[in-house]
């Protein structure tokens, strides 16, 4: 894979050539010390990549000569985590993490522990924040796919309305929770098949309450243990993520 990536929303589908934005040429010149002449791969975060060559070196306005377009394979399944939102600065680290794994999208969650409240105008530069590490991820692991970041909203509201899913699972703590391995296998023993579209949602500090896994096991959640000790929820998640995307990978 070449060394540059550069973010670009094209207005054609077929660009003789791209400048990028302010941020982009900046990060691209001034950060990644990107010269003339050097390959740089744009994509649209939707998975059409260009391989370009960066033609003019400008820090405000860099100019990339497309040589030819590729449209990128999706993974052959979608994940979405649901993460309750944890203290300081862990979602930043969930998002990109999440992004390097390859989610399709990521639900940040007010839970009845959740000590991350946000009003209208602090969600919105939160949700722009996260929005711009998942990019970032993306540009750094050759991700194709920028995953979207949902608005925030109340766990047990997210967990009613969720719909489409092959599969639903749950972080859970509590006795009965069984292995991923056994709900993947039980799954495939009734429909032939792995799940194709999956939710996993992890909790926060001191996990779900036993109201919301009440809510979670009508609303169809299975309930998967991560093992015997007691993981800090940016640990969990990336651990969650990780297991499910390589038993679907190898399914």
């Amino acid at each position: 894979m070449p060394d540059f990536r550069a973010f670009c929303s094209p207005s054609s589908a077929e660009p003789a050539s791209l400048t990028l934005s302010t941020e982009e040429s900046h990060h691209l010149v001034a950060v990644n010390r990107a010269k003339a002449g050097d390959t740089v791969v744009a994509f649209d975060g939707a998975g059409s990549e260009w391989i370009c060559e960066l033609v003019d070196a400008s820090k405000n306005a860099a100019v990339l000569k497309v040589r030819f377009g590729q449209k990128m394979k999706r993974l052959p399944f979608d994940i979405t985590l649901g993460q309750a939102l944890p203290k300081g600065a862990y979602m930043d680290a969930i998002v990109r993490k999440a992004t390097e794994i390859g989610v399709a999208k990521i639900a940040p969650l007010e839970s009845e522990r959740t000590q991350v409240h946000l009003d209208g105008s602090r969600q919105d530069k939160k949700i722009e924040k996260w929005q711009t590490a998942a990019l970032e991820a993306a540009k750094q692991c050759g991700n194709p796919f920028v995953p979207e970041v949902l608005p925030v909203q109340g766990a047990t509201a997210f967990m009613e309305s969720t719909r489409g899913y092959d599969l639903k699972l749950i972080a859970s703590l509590q006795p009965g929770a069984r292995s991923l391995k056994t709900v993947l296998a039980d799954f495939a023993s009734v429909q032939g098949r792995a799940p194709q579209k999956v939710l996993w949602l992890v909790g926060p500090e001191g996990d779900f309450t036993p109201a919301e896994m009440s809510t979670s096991r009508s609303c169809s959640f299975e309930p998967v243990t991560l093992g015997p000790l007691v993981l800090r929820c940016e640990t969990a998640a990336v651990y969650a993520l990780s297991i499910l995307s390589y038993e679907l990978q190898n399914a």
